[in-house]
């Protein structure tokens, strides 16, 4: 009987892009400026992505496309979030038993925690130039700022598997 073995490595996907983008615009504003300059069409994903951290759950907004001719889908992603807790202060004064409402941010990707959006290109290899999207990306005018990741340099890759 012939043994068979299949190394992790040979499911390892590795195929996309990763644009990191910087902007104050709403995601859904993004998302409309970002089709009308790509020529694509982003639709807000019925599921977000979830995230569990030690302070609580929460969740990253996504929209997608899939271009079906190309087999090229497209993710446009939040990097930071909202996590909320609520803490009980039980003590024997004024203010006993109430109960406080602190958040702190949460990120999808947190050695990037100053950029706000992530454009996620998958099986894309040879298909697009990645130099042209930037530049169609960069003349949205209120996005301060577009580029490249190197996939190598990301510390928490798994939080990209959507």
């Amino acid at each position: 009987m012939a043994i068979h073995k299949i190394h992790i490595e040979d499911f390892e996907e590795d195929d996309y892009h990763l644009i990191a983008l910087h902007t104050s615009l709403e995601d859904y504003r993004l998302a409309y400026f970002l089709n009308k300059e790509l020529g694509i069409a982003l639709c807000k994903c019925k599921f977000d992505i979830p995230f569990q951290v030690k302070k609580g759950k929460t969740s990253f907004v996504r929209f997608t496309f899939e271009d079906e001719k190309k087999v090229i889908q497209w993710n446009l992603v939040q990097n930071k979030n909202e996590v909320e807790n609520i803490e009980n202060i039980d003590s024997n004064d004024l203010f006993s038993n109430s109960k406080n409402l602190f958040s702190s941010s949460v990120y999808l990707l947190p050695e990037y925690k100053k950029v706000d959006f992530f454009v996620k290109i998958e099986n894309a290899a040879n298909e697009i130039d990645l130099d042209k999207v930037i530049a169609k990306i960069s003349k949205i005018g209120a996005v301060k700022l577009a580029y490249s990741l190197v996939k190598d340099k990301i510390k928490s890759k798994n939080n990209l598997i959507f």
